[in-house]
């Protein structure tokens, strides 16, 4: 019965047409609580339904959960107005006289099975990829329930030769772990597939710069970049600059490279020939989405620990290979300001890693 639903890309949004309505919204991204929270003034009865737990921006650092600046609704649900956030799934969606009649099943109630009557009912549930302007020859493989194309690092279809893809699109394999769904993360990964289109069908490698050979200049450069790049914060984990050391021990720098796409690069000369190379990334501590950031018991890395390994906040990583294999990796302890250049707390162990490696 999901042919009853109306969409969001096309239901008539004037919040007057739900005046003293019961609405269903299917879903429980930003598009589903942004259209909820639009019919507040007006619906009678508003439920929100997904499967799973409700994830929050500002806890898990990506976007696409539930941003604040959408979340109102949820104090119309826990400071007791007439909505509320259902935890479970709609098994049907059934046409009756006096509305739709919708079986849920909850998650969290002994229940099981409710029906449920409502007005209207919303299906804001996301998008997946059109692939009918494919023929046969040349359908890409699909990822995530079939919504994204299965891509190799740089974008181009796994299994369709030359088919490439740009924008959101690019999502898939960091599918809510990243920004590439949205244009403040996807236009770097696009810079990143117009470098790699132009190594592969012009012949001009990917841009480095000569560094010479001594470590403080590679501590500059490392340094100086994780403070002001914006494809590093924006794509946390994602891109990653290159420092390549060279058979003669000369260093050389490439910046916002795909992580995935390092290692068959390097070993591939892309960036020349390079006996080591480290991956330099901003990322976010492990099991940061578990910590609720605003709980003072949780404690934090002290600011003036030059070790860092235990920052959950966004901050530098720099990990190191010799001939493909990992070697050691080093944190730059977390800041409130996220300014990494202390000598004392930044630099100084930066320096020393360098030089060990």
């Amino acid at each position: 019965g999901i042919e009853l639903a109306e969409r969001y890309d096309t239901f008539d949004p004037d919040p007057q047409s739900f005046t003293d309505q019961r609405v269903l919204v299917i879903g429980r991204g930003n598009s589903a609580f942004e259209t909820a929270d639009s019919l507040m003034e007006t619906a009678a009865v508003i439920h929100v339904i997904g499967s799973g737990s409700l994830r929050l921006a500002w806890r898990s650092h990506y976007v696409g959960h539930l941003r604040a600046v959408n979340n109102n609704f949820l104090d119309s649900y826990q400071l007791k107005s007439q909505n509320a956030v259902l935890d479970g799934r709609v098994l049907a969606v059934r046409e009756e006289e006096d509305g739709f009649r919708v079986p849920v099943a909850f998650e969290r109630v002994e229940e099981v099975v409710k029906d449920l009557r409502y007005d209207r009912v919303i299906v804001a549930t996301g998008f997946r990829m059109d692939v009918s302007v494919f023929d046969d020859t040349c359908v890409p493989d699909l990822i995530v329930d079939g919504r994204f194309p299965a891509l190799t690092p740089v974008g181009e279809s796994v299994n369709v030769p030359g088919l490439y893809f740009a924008g959101t699109l690019m999502q898939g394999a960091d599918f809510k772990k990243a920004t590439t769904g949205f244009i403040h993360g996807f236009r770097y990964s696009v810079r990143a597939l117009h470098r790699a289109l132009r190594q592969r069908h012009h012949g001009e490698p990917w841009p480095t710069r000569d560094l010479g050979d001594t470590v403080e200049a590679a501590v500059d450069a490392v340094v100086s970049r994780v403070n002001r790049s914006s494809a590093l914060w924006q794509q946390f984990g994602v891109l990653g600059d290159l420092l390549l050391v060279g058979p003669d021990g000369a260093l050389r720098y490439a910046e916002e490279v795909p992580v995935r796409h390092v290692p068959g690069a390097v070993r591939a000369g892309d960036f020349g020939a390079a006996d080591a190379h480290a991956v330099i990334t901003l990322e976010y501590g492990a099991d940061h989405d578990r910590v609720d950031p605003f709980d003072v018991t949780a404690g934090r890395t002290n600011q003036q620990d030059v070790r860092g390994l235990d920052g959950r906040y966004l901050h530098p990583v720099v990990r190191w290979y010799r001939a493909g294999a990992f070697v050691a990796e080093h944190h730059l302890t977390e800041n409130l300001e996220n300014e990494w250049d202390s000598e004392e707390i930044h630099r100084a162990p930066l320096r020393a890693f360098l030089a060990a490696h």
